[in-house]
């Protein structure tokens, strides 16, 4: 974990300088405890750019293919990704999609930070899809706030399929703590996993300005 201050603080601030974020409701995340960041994703630059304007360590989940690879090309990738506080995860449905939960609920159980994509994967349109329940299983089992994340301009930075980010304006909005306490207990509900998840996007929606499409975007198929 040696390479998460190098990155957080040499090279973060130097992308800081270059990029020059706007940062809004920063606020409004916890100094310390549990704490869930929900955020629309728009480009594989999101999951650097909340870790730059984000003052506490932030892991993701990241797919284990990018701690996998040989050669300079693999290791450059495991270094990358071990650097910015990812934690590889496979990806499918059931097991996998449960140790995906438990590996969320460990680190949240420790007071960290994690930083999830309701969507389950990058939008294609660039408008804001519908979520998928993990989020709210995850909050509801850890009972940690969810502080929903409008990402606006990544789109730009790094379009899907560019192999080079671009110096363009980039805006990161965080909302006030969404609280679900009142849901105790009922995790194992359907339609309250889905009303959580549906409250998660409509206040990601605000922040972020998109289009909402209610169905859910597509994976890429090398995403």
């Amino acid at each position: 974990m040696v390479l998460y201050p190098v990155m957080k603080h040499v090279v973060a601030r130097a992308a800081r300088l270059v990029y020059r974020p706007v940062v809004e409701g920063l606020e409004n995340i916890p100094t310390d405890g549990p704490v869930i960041l929900a955020a629309n994703h728009l480009s594989f630059i999101d999951s650097v750019v909340i870790p730059m304007v984000v003052p506490r360590r932030v892991s993701f989940l990241a797919k284990a293919e990018y701690f996998t690879g040989t050669g300079v090309k693999g290791s450059l990738s495991r270094w990358f990704f071990s650097s910015l506080g990812h934690v590889p995860v496979h990806r499918g449905k059931g097991r996998d999609a449960r140790a995906a939960l438990d590996t969320a609920a460990e680190i949240l159980a420790r007071g960290d930070a994690f930083a999830i994509y309701p969507e389950g994967t990058r939008s294609l349109d660039g408008m804001l899809h519908r979520g998928r329940t993990g989020v709210a299983r995850m909050a509801l089992e850890s009972g940690a706030p969810v502080i929903p994340v409008g990402i606006i301009g990544t789109d730009k930075v790094q379009p899907v399929g560019s192999r080079f980010p671009k110096i363009v304006p980039v805006t990161v909005r965080f909302g006030e703590p969404l609280d679900f306490s009142r849901y105790d207990g009922m995790q194992d509900s359907l339609p309250v996993l889905r009303s959580v998840t549906d409250e998660i996007i409509y206040r990601i929606l605000d922040l972020s300005g998109q289009e909402y499409v209610d169905a859910y975007q597509k994976t890429p198929v090398a995403a």
